[in-house]
């Protein structure tokens, strides 16, 4: 199997400051990257069966209102995860710092989302594809070295290859340099 990257692409409502075209309008597979040296940076890769556009303006407004953790892309172009607010869960003490620090983090977010890069293939969203290419391909970045292995996201819900499945190898195609991710994966 092939999949072929896109991008980058900008993040919706930052086209014309990030100068970047937007997201094209299909399902399949995302990915959230910063640039760094001669490539990128994969921070999160993503699924879904409408369009990616639809799939981002979901993400917007976690990072938006708080829920996800949201980094530092001055840190993050050098490679070096900062985390300015850390998301995923919330207690009245979290509720009172996200409100006192409100401004400050909304700043980081939009940085942070207008500095992303996004990359998409056009994947035939059939029964488990998509799932298994996105647990690979983050399963593939946590297992590499440093800086790869530092940037993603840890404790996302993934769906690899159940052992009842035969095995898959998909050929990676992009114009650019993922830092940490093959040209070939077994899904």
């Amino acid at each position: 199997m092939e999949v072929a990257f896109t991008g980058p692409y900008s993040w919706p409502k930052f086209e014309a400051e990030s100068n970047l075209p937007p997201v094209p309008p299909h399902p399949g597979l995302y990915l959230f990257a910063f640039e760094y040296r001669d490539g990128y940076l994969i921070y999160s890769a993503g699924i879904t069966r409408r369009t990616i556009a639809t799939r981002i303006r979901e993400h917007t407004r976690k990072y938006i209102s708080g829920d996800y953790h949201i980094l530092n892309v001055s840190a993050l172009k050098e490679g070096i995860r900062e985390v300015i607010w850390q998301g995923w869960g919330w207690t009245p003490e979290k509720r009172a710092t996200f409100e006192e620090r409100q401004l400050e983090i909304l700043d980081s977010a939009r940085n942070q989302l207008l500095h992303t890069r996004l990359f998409a293939a056009e994947v035939d969203p059939g029964p488990r594809i998509l799932e298994r290419l996105e647990a690979s391909i983050m399963n593939t970045l946590y297992q590499h070295s440093s800086p790869v292995c530092d940037i993603p996201d840890r404790g996302m819900m993934l769906s690899p290859r159940w052992s009842s499945e035969q095995p898959i190898i998909v050929r990676m195609k992009t114009d650019v340099l993922f830092h940490g991710l093959p040209n070939l994966l077994e899904i």
